[in-house]
């Protein structure tokens, strides 16, 4: 069962429930933007720059159901569409949060929680670079240099 299928909170208050939340929790910047089926969200949290980047459903992808069946009907396929978009949006809105508390709560660091999501000085997020360099790891076995540092990895 997806995370909030059934929910009718829409984009936009979640899209505020984020800004506010991140507020609330001392972001000295945010910023939201959309372009060809994708919605980010970049925020400034503990002097560290964040983004978050959600593929937004199409109404192509409503048109066919979680089972693989095929939806028949305008009104039906805008209106799975439209409950996506709903569904996507809540949870954004939940993970952010949940970061958010983790950290408030000393469960975690700002650096662990949002890890992936940080941007480097070239524009790139952490995830970006790392995941390309751990899939390459694991087809061949051996360790990227840049993901160990300099020398073995028995080295403290």
């Amino acid at each position: 069962m997806q995370y909030a299928n059934q929910t009718t909170v829409s984009p936009e208050k979640s899209r505020g429930e984020i800004e506010h939340t991140l507020t609330g929790y001392g972001a000295t910047g945010f910023m939201y933007g959309w372009h060809e089926g994708k919605a980010v969200i970049v925020f400034e949290f503990h002097s560290k720059r964040m983004r978050f980047t959600l593929d937004l459903p199409t109404e192509a992808n409503a048109a066919i159901t979680p089972q693989g069946r095929r939806r028949h009907g305008k009104a039906a396929i805008l209106k799975a569409y439209e409950q996506e978009q709903r569904r996507k949006w809540r949870s954004l809105a939940l993970s952010i949060k949940s970061k958010l508390v983790a950290v408030q709560d000393g469960i975690s660091t700002v650096e662990y929680e949002f890890l992936a999501n940080i941007i480097m000085p070239n524009g790139m997020t952490v995830g970006e670079w790392a995941v390309p360099q751990i899939d390459k790891a694991y087809e061949s076995g051996n360790m990227p240099p840049l993901l160990l540092g300099s020398g073995s990895p028995h080295q403290s």
